[in-house]
C-alpha cells in the first residue's frame, strides 16, 4: 500500500526476443500508471557472450539486450537479473515469457519463493511491438475480471491493444496448437504446393484446434477462436512464423535434416514450440484413442519424427474425421468432461487447485490456473 492505495511490482521470467519486447512495454507503462512501481526486474538466463560479457551485465550497462533484440532500447527502469530468486523477490504480478517445455523447472524453483496472493500471466511471442507497429492481444481470464482488466492496463499502450475474454483455456489452447498448425503450413510451403492448399491446411487446421479444445474443455467458447489470440494468430503465425520457416526448411531438404539441426541453424538460439507441442498433442490424442478425429494434428508430429514423409501433409486428408462428437452433449466423451469440469468448478479455489497439481504431477495437462492466473495470447 502507498498513499492508502494498493501498488504492484512486476517481474518478467524470460529475456530472450520476447521477454525484452515485454519488458520494455511493460516499464513504459509502470514508469506512468501510479498503481505500479516504477522498476521492472527481467529474469535472464545467463550467457557469455562473444565479447567475454556476461548477458545480464551487457543488458544493464547498455540498455539493451544485444543478443536478443539488438538496437532496441529497454527503458532505463529495466534491470536485468541472473538470480531467478532475486528478480522475484517482492513481485506480486509475475510475467513468464519462456519457451513452454521450460516452464515446469521454472515454476519448481519458485515453490516456496513468491509473495502471498501473486499473480501470474503467461506470453506469446511477439516481434512487431518492439518497433510500435499496431498489434493486438488476448488475455484469457476465470472469474476475476478487476484482476484481468489491471492486466490489460499494464500491457496497453496506443499501438498495443488488449482485449479480456472469460476463456482461460481456450486462449491458452490457441496459442499453443497454431504452432503445430504453423508447422503444417511450413511445410506446405517448402514442397511448393501453392497458396490454395496452405489456405486449405489453415482452415482445416482452426477446426481441429476448435474440435480439440472444446472435447479436453467444454466450457471453451468459440468466439474465442475469432478473437485476436484465434484466427489472427494463426494467420499470422502460418504466415512468417519461425515454426513455419524452420518447417518450409525441413520440407525443402525432403526430410533428411531434422528439427534440431535445422533449429540450431537458424534460430541463433531460439526455440521452436511447433514441434514439442505436436508430439504433447500426440501423445494426449494417443492416450484417448483420438488420433483419427484429428489426422492435421496426428500427421504434424509423425512428420516431425520421420515416421511419415513431409508429402504426408495432404495426403492425410484422404481420411474424414468424424468429428460429432464434438459439441454433441449426449456423447460420453463430451459428458464425461462435462462432469469433470462442472464437479471442479463447484469446488472453492484452494481445493481444486490442489487437485489440479496433484494431477499434473501424474502427468495430465493442468490449464485450469483458476482466478489467480491467466494466460495472454500475443498475435505476432
Amino acid at each position: 500500500m502507498e498513499n492508502g492505495y494498493a501498488k504492484y511490482r512486476v517481474a518478467v521470467i524470460g529475456s530472450g526476443n520476447w521477454g525484452s519486447v515485454a519488458s520494455r512495454l511493460i516499464a513504459s507503462n509502470t514508469a506512468k500508471l501510479p498503481s505500479f512501481y516504477d522498476e521492472v526486474r527481467m529474469w535472464v538466463f545467463e550467457e557469455m557472450l562473444p565479447t567475454g560479457k556476461k548477458l545480464s551485465e551487457s543488458i544493464n550497462q547498455e540498455n539493451e539486450n544485444c543478443k536478443y533484440l539488438p538496437g532496441i532500447k529497454l527503458g532505463s527502469n529495466v534491470i536485468a537479473d541472473p538470480d531467478l530468486e532475486s528478480a522475484v523477490k517482492d513481485a506480486n504480478m509475475l510475467v513468464f515469457v519462456t519457451p513452454h517445455q521450460f516452464v515446469e523447472g521454472i515454476c519448481k524453483k519458485l515453490v516456496g519463493k513468491l509473495r502471498p496472493g501473486a499473480e501470474a500471466i503467461s506470453l506469446i511471442k511477439g516481434m512487431e511491438i518492439a518497433v510500435e507497429k499496431f498489434s493486438e492481444a488476448t488475455i484469457g481470464y476465470r472469474k476475476d475480471k478487476e484482476a484481468a482488466t489491471r492486466w490489460a492496463k499494464l500491457f496497453t499502450t496506443p499501438y498495443f491493444l488488449v482485449s479480456v475474454v472469460e476463456d482461460i483455456e481456450g486462449v491458452e489452447l490457441c496459442g499453443t496448437l497454431k504452432n503445430v498448425v504453423a508447422i503444417a503450413a511450413g511445410l506446405v510451403d517448402g514442397l511448393d504446393m501453392g497458396n490454395n492448399t496452405k489456405a486449405a491446411i489453415m482452415r482445416i487446421g482452426l477446426r481441429e484446434m476448435r474440435a480439440f479444445s472444446k472435447l479436453l474443455f467444454p466450457s471453451v467458447r468459440d468466439n474465442t477462436f475469432f478473437e485476436s489470440c484465434g484466427v489472427a494468430d494463426l494467420i499470422t503465425t502460418c504466415l512468417g512464423g519461425r515454426n513455419r520457416r524452420v518447417a518450409e526448411a525441413f520440407a525443402r531438404n525432403g526430410g533428411k535434416r531434422s528439427f534440431d539441426e535445422l533449429e540450431a541453424e537458424m534460430l541463433h538460439g531460439q526455440k521452436l514450440q511447433g514441434v514439442s507441442t505436436a508430439r504433447e498433442v500426440y501423445e494426449v490424442l494417443t492416450y484417448r484413442g483420438w488420433q483419427e478425429l484429428f489426422p492435421l494434428l496426428s500427421t504434424v508430429h509423425e512428420i516431425c519424427i520421420g515416421q511419415l514423409p513431409p508429402t504426408s501433409i495432404v495426403e492425410y486428408s484422404e481420411h474424414t474425421p468424424n468429428l460429432s462428437i464434438i459439441g454433441d452433449p449426449h456423447s460420453d466423451s463430451q459428458a464425461q468432461y462435462c462432469q469433470w469440469n462442472q464437479k471442479l468448478e463447484d469446488l472453492d479455489d484452494e481445493l481444486r487447485g490442489l487437485i489440479l497439481v496433484v494431477v499434473w504431477l501424474l502427468g495430465g495437462r493442468v490449464l485450469d490456473l483458476g482466478g489467480y492466473c491467466g494466460c495472454i495470447n500475443f498475435t505476432d
